[in-house]
């Protein structure tokens, strides 16, 4: 009976016997690895989402008990991501905590048609530099608004307020102790964070996220500091199922753009880290398309509990790997750890100041700027470094939906001019020179490559420095592709030059030597 639940855990290739159960011991220790990381992230996430604290535990064990027990991604960890954050609160201002649930809700079951539909393997051709131009993005308001939670201060509600503000933020700190205190909180927080995992054997017993959260935690109950703490309703007051009004919403425009940010997002963003996690590993490769079922159904039931989304973490589950996970037994281990704490000790949360969530946060908005892919990518692929950078400003300046629409746009235009090489061969200028009567043959212009739209302007501007007493003979056999703009510009210039080459031609016959 024990070695056939392992089996469940384990699928195709698994072990029997006494591998069985050491890989069990190892799946058992890695998910407490999982769980400790997990639990500080989850919260901060919620913290920082404008949302009670209790929704982003919710998440993570739906995460590990749904998600994590499905197929897809044997090694991927679920739950709330920092990736989301901003999209989340920007959503829960506008249409309120009640609705959120509707719009994760039709997210899951958006992105459940989408890997029945086998649209999972697509994800992989979104433009990289798309991607980490959102994280970035991502990254930069997430940093610009923890910023005022670092000081216990209310942040503004768009990404270049927050930006702007900053220069006020300092001084209303500077003239405040108890802003001041809960600065010293947080910005030892993230010292820890950073600080923590060179030591090493520190690092083996207890996660970085954790020892920060429980430092900042300890220094903050011993020394009494006046700053403020996560505010705690309880896991079963924190669940607010979505009603009919709640459903009424989706007729808005707002809200439907709102949800195919989600669905993309957190789609795209768990597919990558699933590309990534693969690469950590041995083990059986992540089947996209059940991945990003998998995902859907768990988005479909925190939609139900009125919940954050949910998508795969790279920081979990490289924890997960790292900590030697053998199965699917880790992560799902992982969501019961974070039922049993959320259900038997969710005073411990109300301890936890929210400055230290906050520099935890920052960090982890840190950590999505790809500061060390930037220069070399601006090297040897210029056009990438700039789309990444277009991004990342355009979600800072607008919003998350447009600003990765706007990235997206420029991965596309910037394929098309790329693929759209045109090369001009002219032969029979040799009779320039060749006497009379040799420039009476017309001039043969081969058109080889792709002929579109965004190489007109080239391939006119070639076609102009032709002699203009030679009629030409225009060959497209050579062209692989040649969309309509181009065949009908091409045809009118020709049609056109030798009309003036024989109106020229005539005139000349004319008037008598």
């Amino acid at each position: 009976m024990r070695n056939s639940l392992l089996d469940r855990f384990r699928g195709a290739g698994g072990t029997s016997g006494s591998s069985g159960a050491k890989t069990f011991r190892a799946d058992f220790t890695a998910s407490l690895v999982v769980f400790l990381v997990a639990v500080p992230l989850c919260v901060g996430v919620a913290v920082a989402s404008g949302v009670p604290a209790e929704l982003g535990l919710i998440t993570g064990i739906v995460g590990g008990l749904v998600t994590g027990f499905l197929p897809g991604s044997s090694l991927q960890v679920s739950g709330p991501a920092a990736g989301l954050t901003v999209l989340v609160y920007e959503a829960v201002e506008q249409y309120g905590v009640a609705a959120l649930g509707v719009l994760v809700l039709i997210s899951g079951l958006l992105q459940l048609a989408m890997g029945a539909l086998g649209l999972g393997r697509w994800f992989r051709a979104i433009s990289v530099a798309v991607v980490q131009g959102m994280l970035a993005g991502i990254g930069l308001v997430l940093i610009a608004g923890q910023l005022y939670a670092l000081a216990d201060a209310k942040a503004p509600t768009s990404g270049l307020d927050k930006i702007f503000g900053i220069p006020e933020l300092i001084g209303d700190v500077a003239g405040s102790g108890d802003a001041l205190k809960a600065l010293a909180v947080g910005v030892g927080t993230i010292a820890v964070l950073v600080l923590w995992p060179r030591f090493r054997q520190g690092a083996k017993v207890l996660p970085a996220p954790l020892a920060a959260v429980a430092l900042a935690t300890a220094s903050t109950v011993i020394f009494d500091l006046p700053i403020a703490r996560v505010e705690v309703k309880g896991l079963l007051d924190a669940i607010q199922p979505p009603g009919g009004s709640e459903f009424q919403a989706l007729a808005e425009v707002g809200v439907i753009g709102t949800v195919l940010a989600f669905t993309l997002i957190a789609s795209a963003e768990s597919l990558f880290s699933a590309a990534a996690v693969d690469r950590l590993h041995d083990g059986a490769r992540t089947d996209y398309d059940k991945e990003l079922m998998a995902q859907g159904a768990g988005n479909a039931v925190c939609g139900v509990l009125g919940a954050l989304p949910m998508t795969a973490v790279i920081v979990r589950s490289a924890a997960n790997v790292q900590a030697g996970a053998k199965t699917k037994a880790s992560r799902v281990l992982h969501g019961v750890w974070l039922l049993i704490f959320a259900v038997l000790f969710p005073s411990a949360l109300g301890i936890i100041p929210v400055a230290t969530l906050a520099g935890v946060l920052v960090y982890s908005g840190w950590k999505l700027i790809p500061t060390k892919d930037l220069v070399p990518l601006w090297r040897t692929h210029r056009g990438e470094a700039i789309i990444l950078v277009v991004t990342a400003g355009a979600i800072v300046v607008t919003n998350m939906f447009e600003g990765v629409i706007i990235g997206l746009l420029m991965a596309v235009a910037k394929t098309a001019w790329e693929t759209s090489h045109v090369h001009v061969e002219v032969s029979g200028r040799e009779n320039d020179d060749a006497g009379a009567g040799a420039d009476d043959k017309p001039l043969r212009v081969r058109v080889r490559g792709n002929a579109t739209f965004l190489r007109l302007p080239k391939l006119l501007d070639e076609l102009e420095g032709l002699p203009r007493e030679r009629e030409v003979e225009l060959d497209l056999t050579g062209l692989r592709h040649v969309d309509h703009a181009c065949e009908m510009a091409l045809a009118t210039w020709t049609e056109r030059h030798n009309a003036v080459v024989k109106r020229d031609a005539a005139l000349e016959e004319r008037i008598p030597a």
